[in-house]
């Protein structure tokens, strides 16, 4: 008797893309009727940056830009000024630059009052 060799099933692209490119990545999935079929795998989401620092932003769910429009709120943002574009710290830094800046502009306004008041 001989013994039967069952030859490798051959697997065929569902799309037109036949290269091997970061957007056509698939893998092997058996059905139940026992076929061997490609399923194209998506790219993985990323979570944002800020764009000061460029730290990973917390709390915002990492996605696809494609994703987004149809994602709700609360996934793609803090609440919190700036939230889901810049990171505490540099939010924090913001708020303490503009408080300062505004009290340079009182101390100069009351320097200019008192040299008025002695002339």
């Amino acid at each position: 008797k001989r013994k039967r060799i069952a030859m490798a099933q051959r697997l065929t692209f569902r799309r037109k893309l036949s290269y091997n490119t970061k957007s056509n990545r698939r893998k092997i999935v058996k059905t139940p009727g026992g076929k061997l079929v490609y399923h194209y795998v998506k790219k993985m989401g990323t979570i944002p940056k800020c764009g000061d620092c460029k730290v990973k932003l917390h709390g915002i769910t990492p996605s696809r830009p494609s994703d987004r429009p149809t994602m709700t709120k609360r996934l793609k943002t803090v609440n919190r000024s700036y939230g889901g574009s810049r990171c505490h710290k540099c939010v924090r830094e913001r708020i303490v630059r503009a408080f300062l800046i505004e009290e340079q502009k009182i101390v100069v306004k009351v320097l200019k009052a008192q040299a008025q008041a002695k002339k």
